[in-house]
């Protein structure tokens, strides 16, 4: 081999044993490079699934907590429901068996008056439903009605100038009589302490129809007064009616001994008789009983007064 090629050789051996050289140390420099980056990443990457971690656990903590609270919740509210509900159909079905209770009483009363009270009885709850048939203001609504509807008519029309287009009116309806104590009907209003309101009803019944009577007086119209009471109570009748501010009546009729053992209803159809025979046209009749209000008589207008709960006329609650 020639000089040069020997130099030359020599050369390429150098560089290849530097070339190799500088390999091993490139490799080493990006083996560590790689390890280094691999740590840093990995530190990271444990440091991101530590918080990760912790967010997820506060998270399902807070679900956790969000849904027991809901659970509460609905549980709270699906018991208040129940309980309105139940409540509801409490309050529904007391309301049902009240309106019935009534609805039964009124229907029995009505058929005992129509009957005259024979074979009479009331069941007992129908005393309850007459207390708060008085005590909720129905009562009063209802005799104000009527007593308009009465003011009403007679606004309308003005009397004969003959005198004989009368009105008879039951003066049982508002002439005080204290049936309270001796009457054994009404032995449960005392016992239970309701004779108060049953005294306030008698009160403003007495003072509704005397003021009605006073209207229809006051504008002419003839007054014939009747009453079931017996003649020998004829005098004390008249007191109480002039110390109620009654007076310029036509007749005042009360029952003679022998029509005491009469049935009303004949007592009072008899009575009407007779006031026709007399000439006289009986325009109205006005009374809260329907003993009174019986009898077919033309063009008679028959004015029904409310009753909290009918008893016979004589011993009636108000």
């Amino acid at each position: 081999m020639s000089a040069y090629g020997h130099q030359m050789e020599q050369e390429y051996s150098a560089r290849g044993l530097s070339s190799e050289d500088g390999s091993d140390m490139g490799s080493q420099f990006r083996m560590e490079s790689v390890i280094y980056m691999s740590s840093c990443a990995a530190t990271v990457f444990v440091g991101a699934l530590v918080i990760v971690g912790v967010l997820l656990m506060t998270l399902l903590t807070a679900l956790t907590v969000m849904l027991q609270s809901c659970q509460s919740r609905e549980a709270g509210v699906v018991e208040a429901i129940k309980s309105d509900h139940h409540d509801h159909h409490r309050h529904h079905d007391y309301n049902n068996n009240h309106n019935d209770h009534h609805d039964y009483c009124k229907m029995a009363a009505l058929n005992a008056e129509i009957n005259n009270f024979e074979a009479y009885s009331l069941p007992e709850f129908c005393e309850d439903v007459a207390v708060k048939y008085i005590n909720q203001g129905r009562y009063m609504r209802e005799l104000n009605s009527s007593v308009s509807l009465v003011e009403n008519y007679f606004n309308g029309i003005t009397p004969n100038d003959d005198g004989y287009a009368v009105i008879l009116m039951d003066i049982d309806d508002f002439l005080s009589t204290n049936y309270l104590g001796s009457n054994p009907l009404l032995y449960g209003y005392n016992r239970y302490g309701y004779d108060d309101c049953v005294r306030e009803a008698k009160h403003m019944k007495h003072v509704f129809l005397v003021d009605l009577y006073i209207k229809l007086e006051t504008s002419g119209w003839p007054l014939i007064l009747l009453s079931r009471k017996p003649e020998k109570l004829l005098d004390a009748t008249v007191e109480d009616l002039k110390s109620a501010g009654c007076g310029g009546w036509s007749k005042l009729i009360m029952r003679s001994t022998d029509e005491m053992k009469m049935d009303t209803r004949d007592y009072f159809e008899k009575q009407k008789t007779a006031i026709q025979s007399e000439g006289y046209h009986i325009r109205a009749v006005i009374s809260s009983h329907m003993d009174m209000l019986v009898g077919s008589f033309i063009k008679t207008e028959n004015f029904k007064l409310p009753n909290p709960l009918p008893f016979p006329p004589t011993q009636s609650i108000v």
